[in-house]
């Protein structure tokens, strides 16, 4: 019996594998066509059908209108003219003559201090004064028996032919003379000094009654029946006066960044968190040079006049400002958003490279966004937003002027009211 394997078909030989002159040469070929092509194809494939979905886009209208660029600062608001009453005896207060929101005129009582102390200095001064008046009459009396005795000794002298009395009796004499008129200045300036020490003491006695220097309302009262009152370096502030209400100053911080803009006779308006749905008016009257630094932040006060006609405001309040610095009127505005939009990559590349295959396949880098960079670190002014025509993005060079944070002037480029702009990507489909 022959062997089984002899009578089955050689496989390969049919295929012609080991046979280098057959159809082997063939099948490697195709097998290596295939290969190569099919991984090509679902490139193509895959590129084509994303180009094919475009992106959706969101856009806006150019709009033609008014633009009004603000700058935005917090502050406090404070009485036109506030009034820190206080005393300058050390003391006990004995009455207490108003109270908080008391309307006070220009001399009003508003406290007494304890006199009792000061009477008594006072009396003590008047005593001093007569005791120097005293002194005085009696240097004046000396001055007068002086002289009567040096004038004896010259009618004696003349008398006595010169004789007597001798030359040392007449110069001791008159040197007495000259001493007593001494004393009698002396006397006089002691009366003087006594009268000075008298009125300061009655002007300490004056100060124990403390009046109101202004017309105007009592903020604070830091003071009570009974309390010491110390005065040493600093006067002790006992009641702080609001000369009118009626009109009130916001000062505010403005920073250093956009106090080049801020100029004195703008306009602003202001809310406080009392009444949040209301805005006040206000205008600025002072834009001052001393800066302020806190936590690194450079400000310079700003000071506002504020109508408080109606009392809604208070000393105290925080309130935030919105100061107008510029107002432009019938401009061409586009919204911020759009000048933030930034094409999809692949858009960019898609209407770059549109209509070469091997581009679609391997894209390359383009050079546009990098110049465009660079045109906008030259001039910062410079910008580019986007159109749509045809279902494809076009960019359009601008240039724009100033802006609200909302809206931005354009004041260059080839665009107009009405026109639509891209402000966003809404979804993209791969």
């Amino acid at each position: 019996m022959k062997p089984k394997t002899e009578s089955q078909p050689d496989i390969t030989g049919k295929l012609g594998i080991d046979n280098p002159s057959g159809n082997g040469k063939y099948l490697k070929r195709l097998t290596a066509t295939v290969l190569t092509i099919v991984p090509l194809a679902v490139v193509i494939v895959w590129k084509l059908s994303g180009t094919t979905n475009l992106p959706r886009y969101k856009t806006e209208q150019v709009q033609h209108g008014n633009l009004m660029v603000t700058v935005t600062a917090t502050g406090n608001l404070q009485p036109t003219n506030q009034v820190d009453v206080g005393s300058e005896l050390s003391g006990i207060i004995r009455k207490v003559e108003v109270d908080y929101n008391d309307r006070v005129k220009i001399g009003q009582v508003l406290a007494k201090l304890d006199t009792e102390k000061l009477e008594a200095e006072v009396l003590q001064s008047k005593a001093a004064l007569e005791s120097a008046r005293a002194k005085v009459l009696e240097s004046k009396a000396s001055v007068r028996e002086v002289e009567n005795e040096l004038a004896r000794l010259k009618s004696v002298r003349e008398m006595s032919g010169g004789k007597v009395p001798s030359r040392h009796e007449m110069d001791a004499a008159e040197a007495a003379l000259q001493r007593a008129r001494a004393n009698e200045a002396s006397a006089e300036a002691g009366v003087s000094g006594a009268l000075a020490t008298l009125e300061a003491n009655r002007t300490d006695l004056a100060k124990t009654v403390i009046y109101s220097p202004i017309n105007g309302v009592v903020l604070s009262r830091n003071i009570e029946p009974g309390q010491t009152v110390a005065a040493s370096l600093q006067a002790p502030v006992l009641f702080t006066l609001a000369e009118d209400l009626a009109r009130m100053e916001l000062h505010v911080d403005v920073d250093e960044a956009d106090v080049g803009d801020v100029k004195e006779g703008q306009e602003a308006v202001f809310t406080v968190d009392a009444y949040p749905d209301e805005t006040f008016p206000a205008q600025i009257i002072q834009v001052r040079y001393g800066s302020q630094t806190v936590d690194g932040v450079v400000t310079y006060e700003t000071v506002l006049n504020a109508d408080n006609s109606n009392l809604y405001l208070r000393p105290g309040m925080t309130a935030t400002a919105d100061i107008t610095v510029k107002k432009i009127e019938n401009a061409i505005l586009i919204p911020n958003a759009a000048l933030r939009f930034t094409p999809p990559a692949q858009e960019e590349q898609t209407s770059k490279t549109n209509g070469g295959l091997l581009n679609q396949i391997f894209p390359r880098r383009g050079r546009s966004n990098d110049r465009a960079r660079n045109e906008t670190k030259t001039n910062k002014k410079q910008n580019r937003v986007w159109t749509l025509r045809d279902g494809q993005l076009v960019e359009i060079p601008i240039t724009t002027g100033s802006t609200d944070g909302i809206m931005t002037e354009v004041t260059g480029g080839n665009i107009e009211t009405g026109m639509t702009v891209v402000v966003d990507t809404v979804s993209v489909s791969r």
